[in-house]
């Protein structure tokens, strides 16, 4: 393990970049765990399928963006974005990047931007690409576009921001690195006029007018004996309920910020490598085990933890109003009862890894998989 580890860290820049993809680890091995049986007697009602459309196999950290205009954008790994009606899963606009990607989608509903392989920032209006650029580091999150900027965080955690319409650079960020950070999909979001971005263990506020500190609030504090044992960086999705903001440092804790002040509400200690989901009651996070936990969102305090699942490689969970959903290895989709964990209802898909954190919109939830079949449900 140790030979193994070694050959996962490099340089870059100064910053050594540990590799971790779509949310499984590259230490697993035919010895890893087997996962858990699927209960038996547990049904799909309560979860229903209402539309299904197809991408080229997803082999980057996908996100699937939600948009105000309606509609599901998302990609594949060939290049070719598209989106999609929420309720009908018809195609709105198709375009072609014409590179594998890296990362991607963020969409506004128009504006549509992905990272090629290449490290080349494609940007699209209605389907046709716009305008394209160079970056200067390795980007694993998928850029967030709002107020007609296109906004970009690096492995090393540097955020840079670009003029939708014409491409130019119109500032950068750059904090102090840390030893290693995550080659995964970080934190980018906006939050009233402010971007929030993770940077390592901390959760910044930014202007986003001029790339200027507003807050910053600590998720995580690292702790260990080297590097390894101390990274702690944020990972995505982001979870928000209100003026509260939730999220998971990598293999160390999950934790809630007030973003209107700017200050950590509370913290816990837990394992684990993928985004976190949140409603009014509940923060919700999956272990490195695939145990899933239920926090009180108001002080931490755990209320519930479900087993049923271990071992079965799980997605970031999404909070809906009829319960907790979360993918499987196996394209299974399961719904879990977000008072109790108790397991209400499965549906599968097409037999691959659900690939990214599921997104709802308008009441449609859309699931994205390893072989590219995209899902809409609901839960009725």
């Amino acid at each position: 393990m140790k030979a193994r580890l070694n050959t996962l860290l490099r340089p870059a820049a100064a910053v050594l970049v540990l590799a971790v993809l779509g949310g499984c680890s590259l230490f697993n091995s035919s010895s890893a765990p087997k996962p858990a049986a699927l209960e038996a007697q547990v049904g799909s009602v309560g979860l229903r399928q209402v539309w299904q459309a197809r991408v080229d196999g997803v082999q980057f950290p996908l996100s699937v963006a939600a948009t105000a205009s309606r509609s599901f954008v998302v990609a594949g790994s060939d290049g070719a974005v598209q989106a999609l009606a929420a309720d009908t899963g018809a195609l709105l606009w198709r375009g072609e990047v014409g590179a594998k990607l890296a990362a991607g989608v963020g969409s506004d509903g128009r504006f549509a931007a992905v990272v090629t392989r290449n490290n080349e920032l494609v940007v699209l209006d209605g389907g046709k690409p716009l305008w394209r650029k160079v970056l200067n580091s390795t980007v694993s999150t998928a850029p967030l576009v709002a107020g007609e900027r296109v906004f970009v965080l690096t492995v090393d955690r540097q955020v840079q921001a670009f003029d939708a319409a014409d491409g130019r650079r119109l500032w950068d960020l750059r904090r102090p690195g840390d030893p290693l950070t995550l080659s995964q999909p970080g934190v980018i979001a906006a939050y009233k006029d402010t971007l929030v971005v993770g940077q390592g263990a901390r959760l910044a506020g930014v202007d986003p007018l001029r790339g200027t500190l507003r807050w910053e609030a600590n998720v995580a504090t690292p702790r260990g004996t080297n590097e390894v044992e101390r990274l702690a960086d944020l990972v995505g999705p982001l979870a928000r309920v209100g003026d509260t903001l939730c999220a998971r440092a990598f293999q160390s804790a999950v934790g809630c910020v007030n973003a209107e002040r700017g200050a950590a509400q509370w913290s816990r200690n837990t394992g684990g490598t993928r985004g976190v989901a949140a409603d009014v009651r509940h923060v919700y996070g999956v272990d490195a085990s695939d145990r899933i936990t239920a926090w009180k969102i108001a002080n931490g305090d755990i209320v519930w933890s479900a087993e049923q699942l271990t071992n079965r490689r799980l997605s970031a969970p999404l909070a809906t109003p009829r319960g907790l959903l979360v993918g499987d290895l196996e394209g299974y989709v399961h719904l879990l009862a977000a008072d109790s964990g108790k397991t209400l209802a499965r549906l599968p898909t097409d037999g691959s890894p659900v690939a990214a954190a599921p997104v709802q919109l308008d009441g449609v939830v859309l699931v994205a998989t390893r072989n590219g079949g995209l899902f809409a449900l609901r839960t009725d």
